[in-house]
């Protein structure tokens, strides 16, 4: 779904003008590697062209509300897999859905640099929440979340998911700030603009390159070569 801001400004701002004191940040595409890829390597292994899986989950009827349901707690592992495998061997594809969900996470990996952002900025006194729609249980099995979050706000947890202005509500309440003192960096833009509503800033994530400094701008974190 592509929404637009009624306040362009808070969404992808400039992280001079943001002055945030708290942390929310994405998992999958921000945490790992670009999600694309995890879905790409689903698709050539069903004989599909890369790009099918994702687009099938985004246009096709019975994976879009198997992907909300499972996003909201209301569907497994098991019943979103069934519905997404369906999808794909409607589409032509050669697929198993059993394990489907855990095939993906092997392909999500870390990006450190991103990681190292997070346990630089939770070292410096920043509060640090993780707000991520769910895909899975192996989602978040190669992170402690304990050690990298001060809390773990997950869609299929509270029942509700990004874009929806209350699971950043969540956040914000979980971590005892403003809404307007938070930073969320995520790689869709219609989940800045929902966290934009409740005047809560965003950086659109492409690489760590790219959000690793904007993050230390927005948050006042020094860079390397002030602390080296």
């Amino acid at each position: 779904m592509t929404t637009t801001s009624s306040d362009p400004s808070v969404v992808d701002a400039s992280p001079a003008a943001m002055r945030a004191t708290a942390l929310l940040i994405d998992f999958g595409g921000v945490l790992t590697a670009p999600i694309s890829r995890a879905f790409g390597a689903l698709a050539a292994a069903a004989g599909l062209d890369p790009d099918a899986a994702l687009r099938i989950l985004a246009t096709h009827e019975g994976a879009r509300t198997a992907l909300a349901e499972h996003e909201t707690g209301r569907l497994d592992d098991d019943g979103f897999e069934d519905a997404f495998a369906a999808a794909l061997t409607e589409a032509g594809g050669r697929v198993r859905a059993r394990g489907m969900l855990a095939d993906l996470a092997t392909h999500m990996d870390l990006d450190e640099p991103m990681i190292d952002l997070v346990r630089e900025a939770r070292a410096a006194g920043v509060p640090v929440a993780l707000v991520s729609n769910s895909l899975g249980r192996d989602c978040y099995a190669r992170v402690d979340l304990d050690e990298l979050f001060d809390v773990a706000v997950i869609s299929a947890q509270v029942g509700v998911r990004k874009p929806s202005r209350e699971i950043y509500r969540i956040a914000c309440e979980r971590l005892g700030v403003a809404p307007g003192d938070c930073v969320l960096v995520d790689d869709l833009e219609h989940n800045l603009v929902g966290a934009a509503r409740l005047g809560i800033h965003g950086i659109l994530h492409r690489t760590a390159d790219e959000s690793v400094p904007r993050i230390r701008e927005a948050l006042s974190l020094p860079s390397p070569a002030a602390t080296s």
